[in-house]
């Protein structure tokens, strides 16, 4: 009898090492990384659309559990840039899975097009860095399509585990979770058990103006925005935001700001919203519109608003 009590005991102290490291979210543009982020930390730091390429740089979410302490990088979609700011992303992307314990690939398991995966997966190959896949948007596909899709994946690259998961409406994210948690090594937690994420709430506000602009306006606009916040203080009541959005030529400048100013007004209030949910606190956001001549293509300037 006393051999069986010091065999539990050695079993009970080996399930109370604590794990902790760092995993990159890597993926196609639209894959839904940045809702899968929003969504295992329980609330929204990273900005998202139904636009591609929405995701510019790497952001830091901390999941904290009873056994581990789980640090995701949110990384922008590899793709094959064509443009100066989209290497300097891809380049981003690429660097962040380079500097991590465990790699999250996540993919969109309603979409045809797999020629992102095959060419993420060639620079996944080069890390020799465990990987788990998650098939996203199983809300969007048959039941039955689900197997069939985790075999083929499965010859493709031997992951440590397959996950079918919706980033969208949570089903399975639990189950990913602890399928990252059995890859994390034995270690203590990086961050307090308070932290959210390392970004600051000046870079957060940044960032949903400028989804406000992805969500609200056409297609060619997003791609040619940048966000600087100009001021950001704070009083015992109120935030007093001062930001421009940047845009690259003279016709973009009327298309932000609309008719009367009516589009921009609309970014502003559905901006102020989520930066208000954010901190807690009231917000007076004053949004300006300055033309920044072919920003994208500018090296100085990219540096500049952070590129």
């Amino acid at each position: 009898m006393p051999g069986k009590n010091k065999i539990k005991k050695t079993i009970n102290k080996q399930e109370k090492k604590f794990k902790s490291g760092f995993v990159a979210i890597a993926g196609a543009p639209n894959a839904g990384k940045s809702t899968l982020l929003n969504r295992v930390l329980g609330e929204k730091i990273s900005i998202t659309s139904k636009k591609p390429q929405t995701t510019r740089d790497r952001i830091l979410g901390v999941v904290n559990r009873t056994s581990s302490q789980i640090i995701f990088i949110d990384t922008p979609g590899i793709h094959k840039p064509k443009s100066l700011l989209n290497r300097k992303i891809v380049d981003q992307a690429l660097a962040a899975v380079a500097d991590v314990d465990i790699i999250l690939l996540l993919t969109d398991a309603a979409s045809r097009d797999n020629d992102s995966e095959k060419i993420i997966i060639e620079q996944l190959e080069k890390t020799g860095k465990p990987v788990v896949l998650g098939l996203n948007k199983i809300d969007l596909i048959a039941k039955h399509d689900i197997l069939p899709m985790i075999k083929k994946f499965s010859l493709i690259f031997n992951f440590k585990a397959v996950v079918p998961v919706s980033a969208k409406t949570g089903s399975q994210t639990f189950e990913l979770l602890e399928e990252i948690e059995n890859c994390l090594p034995v270690g203590p937690a990086f961050f307090p058990e308070d932290t959210l994420t390392d970004m600051s709430e000046k870079f957060i506000a940044a960032e949903m103006i400028r989804e406000k602009v992805f969500r609200l306006t056409g297609m060619e606009i997003p791609y040619s925005i940048a966000v600087t916040v100009d001021s950001f203080k704070i009083n015992k009541k109120l935030i007093i935001i001062h930001a421009t959005i940047h845009v690259a030529r003279d016709s973009q400048k009327g298309i932000i700001i609309g008719k009367s100013g009516k589009m921009l007004k609309k970014i502003g209030e559905h901006a102020r919203k989520d930066i208000e949910r954010m901190t807690g606190s009231k917000v007076l956001l004053k949004l300006f519109v300055r033309v920044t001549k072919n920003w994208v293509k500018n090296e100085r300037i990219l540096k500049e608003f952070g590129y």
